[in-house]
């Protein structure tokens, strides 16, 4: 029962209680790309998306003392558990760097666990995936799965192959499903049907314009998503804590793209 009052706890800070949406911003990405744009002051970035209005950030353990600001606005913490870099022979071979145990030591409102289903260490990734599960059912810890359809041959934008990734991760005890878009709203709302769990969707990587950004945003959340995992597209934007505003107001306060778009080229 503790548990599961835990949780309950925790995601409070994850996920918007009054609408069940939320606005998350991965910042994992210094393991497998680098000291990248955005990523150089981590704390002024968190500070930027939070004043925005992010329900959380995704970081690695030794980041949470340097991206910890003690000051301006909070924002939940989602501890990375999984790490490759782009120099590996192969990237999607993901494997755990961290424990649940040091999330909580460390604060965090809950971890991330990242799989490629379709990839060579598929199995290894799914064997993770189900032990980090149970030791987050035991600590009372929220876990996001970030399941993607990644391997020789595979559509990583298919619908049913996203559906199946989406379903894995739920059917292994995830609380929440980070995942692609497919590309409309049709084959999204497939997708969020199919998963007994909320369903974020991914920013992947960085789009041409930010109304590419709000336009995704919009038919995800058309199609039954419960909010998003963006990262580049936040983070390198011009303005962060305008974009994850702009973001913000079509999650939780349901604006068009379009009055989102208004407003990040407003000038407040």
């Amino acid at each position: 029962m503790s548990g599961v009052i835990g949780k309950r706890i925790r995601i409070e800070r994850v996920i918007n209680r009054e609408n069940g949406n939320t606005v998350i911003v991965p910042m994992d990405h210094g393991v497998s790309l680098g000291p990248i744009h955005g990523l150089i002051d981590i704390a002024k970035t968190i500070n930027e998306v939070a004043e925005g209005g992010a329900n959380a950030v995704v970081v690695h353990k030794g980041i949470v003392p340097i991206g910890h600001r003690g000051y301006g606005k909070d924002i939940g913490l989602i501890l990375h558990l999984s790490a490759s870099t782009k120099l590996s022979p192969d990237p999607n071979n993901k494997v755990l760097v961290a424990t649940v145990e040091e999330a909580i030591k460390l604060g965090a409102d809950a971890v991330s666990v990242h799989v490629n289903v379709g990839s060579e260490t598929e199995a290894n990734q799914l064997e993770k995936l189900g032990r980090i599960a149970k030791e987050c059912a035991e600590w009372g810890m929220p876990l996001l799965a970030m399941m993607y359809p990644r391997g020789n041959g595979i559509n990583q934008f298919d619908e049913k192959a996203v559906s199946l990734a989406a379903r894995v991760g739920a059917e292994l005890g995830a609380d929440i499903v980070k995942t692609n878009f497919t590309g409309s709203v049709e084959s999204f709302k497939k997708v969020t049907e199919g998963c007994p769990v909320p369903v974020v969707v991914a920013g992947g990587e960085k789009m041409d314009s930010p109304e590419d950004v709000l336009k995704m945003v919009e038919m995800a959340m058309d199609a039954g998503a419960r909010g998003v995992a963006i990262g580049r597209n936040i983070f390198q934007a011009e303005n962060p804590r305008k974009m994850t505003k702009a973001i913000a107001m079509i999650v939780h306060e349901n604006a068009t793209y379009k009055e989102a778009l208004d407003y990040l080229k407003s000038e407040e």
